[in-house]
């Protein structure tokens, strides 16, 4: 795809995400199943279906300009997984690893309000209001979901160190 124009580039982005909400939904369960805490296992059930409307929403958003809805590889989201993974696999301490996993998903909402919010203002800028307020949706959501991921960690930070020692 050629670079011509921001909207080339605007839609290069929303392939980008699509390819990472897509890693994200297949991410999620594995994460789940290995989180003890059972708050921390809803807050990221609750995500995960979230965040398959998020796709839905950018497929709704791939219709109004025109375009398939299909992801470009997104290697930024496919590297946090990764290292999510990484950390999914210790079992030493249950609660060391939901503070890894929360680390994890809150790495994955930091990169995705950074997308969210660059290709929310570039919709913005073009006059593509009904993608902006789609997307300033999702914007806002995965803000919700880091400060729910926050929440919890300031008890399972606290429950990890007290183990610890």
């Amino acid at each position: 795809m050629k670079l011509e124009s921001l909207h080339d580039l605007y839609v290069k982005e929303l392939h980008d995400l699509y390819d990472a909400e897509e890693q994200i939904v297949k991410a999620l369960p594995k994460m789940i199943e290995a989180s003890s805490s059972t708050q921390l296992r809803t807050a990221l059930a609750e995500h995960l279906e979230q965040t398959r409307e998020q796709v839905r929403r950018l497929e709704q958003i791939f219709r109004l300009h025109g375009e398939e809805a299909k992801g470009e590889s997104c290697k930024g989201m496919s590297g946090i997984i990764d290292e999510g993974k990484d950390i999914v696999k210790h079992d030493e301490n249950p609660d060391v690893r939901d503070a890894g996993i929360i680390s994890a998903a809150q790495r994955v909402e930091h990169y995705e309000m950074a997308a969210y919010g660059t290709v929310r203002t570039w919709a913005e800028q073009m006059g593509h209001t009904q993608a902006a307020q789609l997307l300033q949706q999702t914007l806002e959501e995965e803000g919700e979901a880091d400060k729910r991921l926050t929440d919890i960690a300031m008890n399972l930070n606290v429950e990890a160190t007290r183990r610890a020692g």
